[in-house]
């Protein structure tokens, strides 16, 4: 991952909504939720939702597809998982052990 793609996440996932979304989002698995159930989940008002939604996907961090009437958000795990990989990418001289993980980072 890219240093700015990095920074673009990290900004999107440093507001307690945004990061509440993305977390309900990664919960829900691959198969995301409806935009609808997010607001009643969160009990987030439509408009603060879509403004929210909106920075985690220009962040790279969530996709969507139309189901009928509805829109389906999902949890981009691979950004997730290279976000994780970028900050760990030197953590602890290359051992992934002393940062919690089993065996080196190159395993």
């Amino acid at each position: 991952m890219e240093k700015k793609t990095a920074i673009a996440a990290l900004a999107a996932l440093a507001q307690e909504t945004r990061l509440d979304i993305f977390r309900l989002l990664v919960q829900a698995g691959g198969g995301g939720m409806p935009a609808g159930l997010i607001a009643e989940r969160l009990a987030l008002p439509s408009a603060t939702l879509s403004f929210h939604l909106n920075q985690l996907k220009h962040a790279g961090l969530v996709t969507f597809r139309r189901e009928g009437r509805s829109l389906i958000y999902v949890a981009e795990y691979d950004a997730m998982n290279g976000l994780l990989a970028f900050l760990t990418e030197n953590c602890c001289q290359g051992e992934r052990a002393p940062c919690g993980g089993p065996g080196p980072l190159n395993a």
